[in-house]
């Protein structure tokens, strides 16, 4: 049998206050430093769209996840890590969604997502600013359809009123208090979640680091 070699631990940064992605990652064995950039997400995209006209909904996502990212790695300074910056949005009929402005955007959305589908898109932005690092910044989108319930409008008053769908994109969570209303998805659960861990284990690589020398940053590798 082969045995892992040790390598040093690598410290991830996550430029997100969301509390799922960190979830996630904790779930993972990973233990991030988290540094919430307070990015301007409509001003950055309003800048976009001036520049480039119409973003395609699969360019949103990674273009606030790029802002977020290169907006704390100029942070940190040299603190020797990598630093991943995540944002998403839902795509139906070529819309894109992000999070709600009021309850009532929140009950118009639902009412018409119910028995419908749509696409999760997640942008992932990575910067190794390891001193002996690569250098590279780059990122990925990965996408999940997902399926919704046909709830009636008395369900969807009663989840907007909890106030969790004003909070995520889409106006939904598939492990919160939305579950009970996505009848299924096809594709990466976590990347529903707001952060996938194939798609990040993917992006380690191409930097040269073992998804095993994060969990040791975190003491668990």
């Amino acid at each position: 049998m082969r045995l892992a070699s040790r390598l040093a631990p690598v410290q991830l940064i996550l430029a997100s206050a969301s509390p799922a992605r960190l979830k996630t990652l904790r779930s993972a064995g990973i233990e991030p430093r988290v540094v919430v950039s307070h990015v301007d997400e409509p001003a950055v995209t309003a800048e976009a769209q001036q520049q480039f006209g119409r973003l395609e909904p699969v360019d949103v996502p990674l273009l606030l996840a790029r802002a977020k990212c290169e907006a704390v790695a100029a942070q940190i300074g040299d603190a020797d890590a990598l630093v991943l910056g995540c944002d998403s949005v839902l795509e139906i009929d070529g819309a894109v969604h992000g999070k709600p402005t009021d309850p009532q955007d929140a009950i118009e959305r639902w009412a018409r997502m119910r028995g419908r589908s749509g696409t999760l898109h997640t942008g992932h932005w990575l910067i190794d600013a390891r001193a002996d690092g690569t250098g590279a910044t780059f990122g990925v989108v990965g996408s999940t359809l997902v399926q919704f319930a046909d709830i009636d409008d008395d369900e969807i008053r009663d989840y907007v009123s909890t106030g969790e769908p004003l909070y995520v994109a889409g106006a939904f969570t598939v492990d919160g208090l939305g579950g009970p209303y996505i009848t299924g998805i096809q594709g990466d659960y976590h990347n529903v979640v707001g952060l996938s861990l194939p798609v990040l284990r993917e992006m380690l690589a191409e930097v040269g680091v073992p998804w095993r020398t994060i969990r040791a940053a975190s003491g668990l590798g």
